[in-house]
C-alpha cells in the first residue's frame, strides 16, 4: 500500500518581526489621485486659510499645520467618499495616500473639523479662483449653465422639532439648569468634580442656545406656512439644527434637510455658482444664482437652463434682464389652450420666455439640463452627500463648497491636465515648517 505525500507548501506567519526601509514618497505611483490633489493644492492661493493661524514665525506657541495639508486631505477625503473627521483621521494612520498627503504630520480629528467649518468664505474664494482659471483656459465657456436644486438629509432627528410652546417651555427649563450648573461650579468643590461640572454647565449651555436658536427661526417657518395656506402655530423648529427644514424628500418621506443649489456649465460640467437654500422649494432661487455667477464669472451666461421648480412670472422676468431662460412653461387648465401663446397679462420677458419654449431650437436646448445638472447631481450623490454630518447652514455650505471644489478639480483633470504637474511632485512646500 502506498503512503499518501503531503503536499508542501508556505504558510503565513504572522508573528515575526520585520524592518523595511521605506519612504512615503515611494507608496504612490505617478499619477495617484492623492499626487492629483497635492499639485491642485499647492498651485493655489491659500492666503485667506493662513490670515486665521495666529502662531508666527519668532513668536511663541506650537506651529500649526499647513493650510495644503488639511485641505488636500479634505478634497481627497470627498472624492474617496469619506466625510467624517473621525474617519478621515483613522485614514492618516491607515491608509497609504492619506499617509503621504500628511508627509509625517499628526493630524487629529478635532482639527480637521475645524477647518472644514471655518473656512466659508475662503472656500468660496477658492472656488471662484478655480472657476476664474477655467474661464480663462477656455474651458469654461458659460454658453448655458444648467441649474438645479437636491435636497441631502440634515444632521437633525424628525423628533426633534418642536412648536412654540414647548421651545418655550424647554428654553426657560435650560435657563434654569445652566444657573443652577454656574452655581454649583462657583462654590468650588474638588477639581475632579469642579472639571465635570464645568463639561456640564457647557452642554446645558449648548442646549440652551440651541432651543434660542429654534424659537428665533419660528417666525420664519410661520410665514412659510401661512404661504402654504396653512396654520402658522404649526410651525416646528428642530432643538438640534435651528436651520434644518423638514423637506419632501426624492423617495416621498418628508425628513429633516437643506436644499443645496449647483449651477454647471453645460460645455464642461464645471461648478460655477453654490448656494444652500432652508426651504423645500427652488422657487426663488434662480435669480439669486444669476447674481451669484455673474459676479464669480464676471459676466452673464448666454442660457440659464432650469426645470418647472424654478420658473415663475417674477423670475423669469428679473433672469432675463442678464441671460436668456429656458424653463418648462407649465401646462394650461383648458387643454385647448396653448400654453406658449403669450396672455394680456404677460410682461415682454415672460411672453418671449412662453413664446421661445413653443420652439423646437428651445426644446433641444433644453435637453442639456438634465445631462448636465442630473450628471453633477450624481455625482456628488457617489461621493457621499447622502446626509449632512455637520450643523448650521454656514456649515453645511463649506461641505458644499468642498463637493464643488473636489468636481472641479476632477474636470480639470480631464479637460484640462496640462494645468495640473502630475507624476512624481514634491511632497513638501517651500517655507513649510522651515
Amino acid at each position: 500500500m502506498t503512503a499518501t505525500v503531503r503536499a508542501r507548501v508556505v504558510l503565513p506567519n504572522r508573528s515575526q518581526m520585520e524592518f523595511r526601509a521605506s519612504d512615503l514618497e515611494s507608496l504612490l505611483p505617478e499619477g495617484h489621485r492623492a499626487r492629483l490633489v497635492w499639485s491642485y493644492v499647492v498651485g493655489q492661493d491659500l492666503g485667506r486659510f493662513y490670515e486665521r493661524i495666529r502662531v508666527r514665525e519668532g513668536g511663541v506657541g506650537r506651529a500649526a499645520i499647513a493650510p495644503e495639508i488639511l485641505l488636500s486631505l479634505w478634497l481627497y477625503a470627498t472624492l474617496d467618499g469619506v466625510g467624517s473627521a473621525r474617519e478621515l483621521a483613522r485614514l492618516t494612520d491607515a491608509h497609504d495616500a492619506y499617509r503621504w498627503l500628511c508627509g509625517g504630520v499628526q493630524v487629529n480629528y478635532h482639527t480637521l473639523s475645524d477647518f472644514r467649518k471655518d473656512h466659508g468664505e475662503a472656500l468660496d474664494e477658492l472656488l471662484s479662483a478655480n472657476v476664474a482659471t477655467l474661464i480663462a483656459a477656455g474651458v469654461v465657456k458659460l454658453r448655458q449653465v444648467a441649474h438645479d436644486g437636491m435636497r441631502v438629509r440634515a444632521s437633525a432627528g424628525a423628533g426633534s422639532f418642536r412648536r412654540e410652546d414647548k421651545l418655550e417651555g424647554y428654553l426657560e427649563a435650560a435657563r434654569e439648569r445652566v444657573a443652577q450648573l454656574k452655581a454649583e461650579l462657583e462654590a468650588d468643590p474638588g477639581k475632579a468634580d469642579r472639571a465635570r461640572q464645568a463639561a456640564r454647565l457647557r452642554a446645558a449651555r449648548e442646549r440652551e442656545a440651541r432651543v434660542a436658536e429654534a424659537l428665533a427661526r419660528l417666525p420664519e417657518l410661520e410665514a412659510i406656512k401661512r404661504r402654504q395656506g396653512k396654520a402658522a402655530d404649526q410651525a416646528r423648529a428642530s432643538t438640534t439644527d435651528a436651520e434644518a427644514t423638514v423637506m419632501k424628500m426624492g423617495d416621498g418621506g418628508f425628513r429633516p434637510a437643506y436644499n443645496p443649489q449647483l449651477a454647471s456649465d453645460v460645455d464642461s460640467l464645471v461648478i460655477v455658482g453654490v448656494e444652500v437654500a432652508t426651504v423645500g422649494s427652488d422657487q426663488g432661487q434662480m435669480v439669486p444664482m444669476i447674481e451669484q455667477v455673474r459676479e464669480r464669472c464676471g459676466q452673464a451666461p448666454g442660457a440659464w437652463l432650469v426645470d418647472g421648480g424654478f420658473v415663475g412670472h417674477q423670475q423669469v422676468e428679473q433672469a432675463s434682464a442678464h441671460t436668456t431662460v429656458y424653463g418648462p412653461v407649465p401646462a394650461a387648465k383648458d387643454k385647448a389652450v396653448d400654453p406658449h401663446q403669450p396672455k394680456p397679462n404677460d410682461s415682454p420677458a415672460v411672453a418671449a420666455w412662453r413664446a421661445r419654449m413653443g420652439t423646437d431650437e428651445a426644446k433641444a436646448i433644453y435637453k442639456n439640463r438634465a445631462a448636465t445638472a442630473e450628471c453633477v447631481n450624481a455625482h456628488s450623490r457617489n461621493r457621499g452627500l447622502q446626509q449632512f454630518r455637520v450643523r448650521g447652514l454656514a456649515k453645511v455650505k463649506c461641505v458644499v463648497l468642498f463637493f464643488a471644489l473636489a468636481h472641479n478639480l476632477m474636470r480639470m483633470a480631464s479637460l484640462a491636465p496640462e494645468m495640473l504637474a502630475l507624476g512624481k511632485g514634491a511632497s513638501a512646500v517651500s517655507g513649510i515648517g522651515a
